[in-house]
Parts: structure tokens; sequence; C-alpha cells
């Protein structure tokens, strides 16, 4: 089954049973067998919040981090398209093409993207909830915030409220200033696998995030720190989406191609 399928599986039942659908139910299950009888217990929380936030809410207290990939990157896409104004026809487009929405999950999709887009909700506590998900993950971070540049730039160039917008993204997924520009540049692990380096290749100190004059150490060090977050074995195994392992194995052979042009400039 793939990411979407597992996804709106879980949420079906909160977008048309009303909030404590099935993603809600499942944590109220969970929260029981884990010691719910105590007064102190977190689900309490979720009462009140608009169905969006309390099945992000209820994927994160189940540790379910393919879930709430799924429903947080589909809030902030429709967050950010509505941010500006009315949500285009490209924006979408953009969200379909970037994401891999499958056809058979197109019209639930659509039915999450309606609500996020309408609730109240600020996108901030969603982006900070993947970024402490995720935090071992930053490659795959950038790789989203990345995306979400193509889907602000789909209907024209970037306005205020979209470029604030992708900041608090950016400070919710705890990226540092070099991830920003990357992903806004268009450098990130998402559009390393277009296909669009030069005869010469890409400048390797910028695959791998450090300066020409910094030193041996210092870039070994580098290829080392995105060769962990990227490894495809590794995010696997740690519940990143397929669609996201898949980019990271274009990613890995991307920072080992710039290490070897490294060594072999550096006679390393």
């Amino acid at each position: 089954m793939t990411l979407w399928g597992k996804i709106i599986g879980g949420v079906t039942g909160f977008m048309t049973g009303g909030p404590l659908g099935a993603v809600v139910g499942a944590a109220l299950g969970h929260a029981a067998d884990q010691g719910g009888r105590s007064a102190g217990n977190p689900l309490g929380a979720l009462f009140g919040r608009s169905a969006v936030r309390q099945a992000a809410d209820a994927a994160a207290l189940l540790g379910s981090r393919e879930q709430l990939f799924a429903i947080t990157v589909v809030v902030l896409a429709a967050k950010l398209a509505k941010c500006d104004g009315a949500v285009k026809r490209e924006e979408i487009d953009a969200f379909k093409r970037l994401f891999r929405i499958p056809p058979e999950n197109l019209r639930e999709v659509a039915a999450l993207f309606d609500q996020a887009r309408d609730s109240t909700d600020p996108p901030e506590p969603f982006a900070e909830k993947l970024g402490e998900s995720f935090a071992d993950n930053k490659g795959m971070l950038e790789d989203v915030l990345g995306a979400l540049f193509q889907i602000a730039r789909a209907d024209g160039p970037l306005t205020k409220a979209e470029l604030a917008f992708l900041q608090g993204v950016q400070r919710g997924f705890g990226l540092d200033a070099a991830a920003w520009e990357r992903a806004r540049d268009g450098r990130s692990s998402r559009a390393a696998g277009d296909g669009t380096a030069t005869a010469s290749g890409p400048d390797p100190y910028t695959i791998l995030g450090v300066p020409r004059d910094a030193s041996d150490d210092a870039v070994r060090q580098a290829w080392r720190r995105l060769m962990l977050e990227n490894h495809p074995d590794s995010l696997a195994s740690r519940g990143v989406p397929a669609e996201f392992v898949k980019r990271a194995t274009e990613k890995v052979a991307e920072i080992n191609a710039a290490w070897d042009r490294v060594k072999r400039e550096r006679k390393l």
C-alpha cells in the first residue's frame, strides 16, 4: 500500500464522521492502553481543536510518523496556497506532482486539503510537530521545504505572505540558513534528481554545504553527516515515506560523487 493509501485509510473517518473519527478513535484506545485513566492524559488536549489538528495530534501521539508526515504536508501545502489569496489550480497541480498522489486517492486527499485550507489552525504547530518527529532526518525536512517553495512559485513569483509562511516552516522544521538557501534555490535533494546538472556537474562544495576553503576534516565531516541523514536504509527504518526514500537514494549518489570530486581535487 502506498503512503497515501495508508494515511487515507486512517483519516477518512475524521473527514466523514466528525472530528472523533478513525485516527482520534485509535488514539483514544491507545491512550487507554497506555494508562489513560490518569488525570494527566495528554489526549485531553485534542478536544476543542479542529478535525485536521486533532488528526495530526493523534498521529503524533500514536507515534505514526508516516501518518503525521502525510497529514502535515497536505495541511502545509493547503495553507500555503491560501495564504496569499484564493488557491490557484497551478498550486494544486504542483502539490499533486511533487507528492505523487495516486489517482485512486485523489478524492480523499482533496477532501483533507479542503478542510486544511478552510480551517483556522495556524500552520506553525504542524511544522513544529513534523520537525520534532523527523529531527533526525533534516534532509527529508529540507526536501519538504523545497517542495513548498515550488508550490508557492507555481502561480507566479513569491509574495511577502508566502515568504513569511515559508520562513515559519523553516523555523518549525529547525532548519539552518544553508538549508533554507538550498530549498529556496531548488538545490535540495528533491531537486537533485531532476537531471539539471551542467556538463561539468554541480558544484561539489554546494552539495556538501561547505565553503571551498573549508578544511579537509570539515569537508569529510559534512560528507559523513549528509550520508547519515540521507542514507536510504536508515531513513526507511525510521519511518520516512517510500517516496522520499527513493529521492534519498538519488541524493546519496550525488553526495558521494561530490565527495569523490573533492578528494580528487585535494588528492586525499
